[in-house]
């Protein structure tokens, strides 16, 4: 036994990561189409990580540096790290990643992200010329939506509650 001790409730969700075709195509959509901001880029061998998140998340380091707002990535949540495998963006064989909801691999569902006002979101989303997988006036659940980001991965949108 360790005598080393830990608290739970001090524990956050502080990311997930997407594996993605093009940075150059959905680095842009992340900041465009939800707002968010890259702030930081870590390189690997023959990949690099992009993580992003929205600003107001750092509290008041909100305007800080990049390079301030990585040193305290870790002590947040809400942050998307999208994974780049080089070379993807310009191989004609790639087919693109599993989006976990479809056959094969059916597993992983979708992240989700509150808005301010949903009608308005879906409203900017259509002018974005964003895709969408269910608008909130389809189906029995007319309170959220589900648009696809560039690599088919569904993101679910919700109302704020007030």
């Amino acid at each position: 036994m360790s005598s080393s001790t830990t608290n739970t409730a001090t524990y956050k969700f502080n990311h997930t990561m997407f594996r993605i075709k093009d940075p150059k195509v959905s680095i842009p959509w992340y900041e465009n189409v939800l707002g968010m901001q890259k702030f930081k880029e870590s390189p690997g061998g023959d990949f690099t990580n992009y993580f992003l998140a929205f600003p107001g998340g750092f509290g008041d380091k909100a305007n800080a540096s990049d390079d301030e707002k990585a040193a305290i990535q870790l002590n947040r949540e809400g942050v998307l790290e999208l994974c780049h495998n080089w070379g993807t963006e310009s191989d004609p064989e790639f087919k693109g990643y599993a989006s976990g909801n479809d056959e094969p691999g059916r597993g992983f569902g979708h992240i989700a992200v509150t808005v301010d006002n949903l009608e308005a979101a879906v409203k900017r989303f259509d002018e974005l010329g964003v895709k969408f997988k269910k608008r909130p006036e389809d189906g029995k659940m007319r309170h959220i939506a589900f648009i696809y980001d560039p690599d088919g991965y569904w993101i679910e949108i919700l109302a704020q509650q007030k």
